[in-house]
């Protein structure tokens, strides 16, 4: 239980920061995960929030697409923000927008997958 626990800590912190270096605020991420905006901002206390399901999976997602583009932009926040927030026309739509579904969250971790030539 305590390693789950702990796991459950990490994937918080992790989809935090990763929404952070991504321009996203508390509200989006709330939306992304599927969990309301006082779960994100009891996340953001260091508090447990319980991550199952749809919403520990769309947190993978957010944090696969993140690694993914800090790899690309070879760690330029500022750069991968700015490809995050802008219209991609392989994507037909902006990624941040995009993201707000689990459809849009796999084809933007997909595309970045592809980019990297990891699958």
């Amino acid at each position: 239980m305590v390693e789950q626990a702990d796991a459950e800590a990490v994937l918080a912190k992790a989809s935090l920061r990763a929404a952070e270096r991504l321009g996203l605020n508390q509200g989006s991420l709330a939306e992304i995960l599927g969990v309301s905006p006082a779960s994100v901002s009891r996340m953001a206390q260091g508090q447990s929030v319980d991550l199952r399901g749809k919403g520990r999976e769309c947190a993978l997602f957010l944090v696969r697409i993140f690694r993914s583009l800090d790899a690309l932009m070879g760690g330029d926040s500022a750069k991968a923000s700015a490809w995050f927030h802008a219209n991609n026309r392989h994507l037909h739509g902006v990624p941040a927008e995009l993201v707000r579904s689990i459809g849009g969250l796999t084809r933007v971790a997909e595309y970045l997958d592809a980019m990297r030539g990891t699958h």
